[in-house]
């Protein structure tokens, strides 16, 4: 009978591991990154606002667990991206967690949408993920360990499963393009000992949908069989397993974190 050399308990094992938060100032990020200081790593938090980055770095600070550090970039810029990579790579001879959350949105009447849109969105949310990913790769892979490699989490949505009732059209897209953007990456990085997932997310709190929630908050939750809105908890909980020895195994899977909503029959 096969015996595993292991520890027979599973643990988070997240203290002292390095991970970056894309967007981990605000809504769905903030919650990613205090997830993670909460149990003791160390997190980098980057986007393009500044002060934004400075205040959630110094209030998961004040918990006095794991470290939280900025690095302001503006993602829809090349060399913003690159210059993070470089000042990570400076501070950190690696990283464990590289945490793919930036990310926006563009609403309008289908007759109307632009074509900047496609632009603006499809950079954020898929194109400078590719680009972000291959220059910290090197990171890494110096991070991987036996049976614990290092972990790529994409953030994606339910609105890449499914066809949502907005006229998101470029968000939508792109959402759906990052999670086989993920397969693709777990394909290729799996074999350099780096695994890569997608979280799609359903509703939570955030500023990206805080105008949906006033004007369709109730709608909104009676469409998921839970009955409620995601909390900071179900996607930090979400990360940490994924970041875990417990998640160590898992590579190339699209997870809903949704309350069933994709799921669920509209008629």
């Amino acid at each position: 009978m096969f015996q595993s050399r292991e520890p027979r308990l599973i643990e988070l094992g997240l203290r002292g591991k390095v991970v970056l938060v894309t967007g981990g100032a605000k809504g769905i990020g903030r919650m990613i990154s205090e997830g993670y200081v909460t149990n003791g790593a160390t997190v980098y938090i980057s986007s393009r606002d500044a002060k934004a980055c400075e205040q959630a770095a110094s209030e998961l600070n004040a918990l006095g667990k794991g470290k939280a550090h900025a690095i302001p970039a503006n993602f829809y810029k090349y060399e913003d991206v690159k210059k993070l990579a470089e000042e990570l790579g400076k501070r950190e001879s690696k990283l464990h967690v590289l945490v793919n959350n930036s990310g926006s949105n563009w609403g309008a009447p289908y007759d109307e949408y632009p074509s900047e849109a496609f632009t603006r969105v499809l950079t954020l949310n898929l194109h400078r993920v590719f680009d972000l990913t291959q220059l910290v790769t090197p990171l890494l892979e110096k991070a991987s360990a036996p049976n614990d490699p290092a972990r790529i989490i994409n953030i994606g949505s339910i609105d890449g499963l499914r066809v949502p009732s907005l006229e998101t059209f470029a968000y939508s897209s792109s959402k759906a393009g990052l999670h086989h953007l993920s397969r693709v990456l777990a394909n290729h990085l799996g074999k350099r000992n780096v695994t890569s997932n997608t979280l799609a997310c359903g509703p939570f709190e955030s500023k990206m949908m805080a105008a949906t929630l006033k004007s369709f908050g109730e709608s909104i939750k009676a469409g998921v069989p839970l009955g409620r809105i995601g909390t900071p908890q179900d996607v930090a909980g979400a990360c940490l397993f994924l970041s875990s020895r417990a998640g160590a195994y898992i590579n190339g899977a699209t997870i809903p974190v949704d309350g069933g909503s994709a799921i669920a029959a509209k008629l």
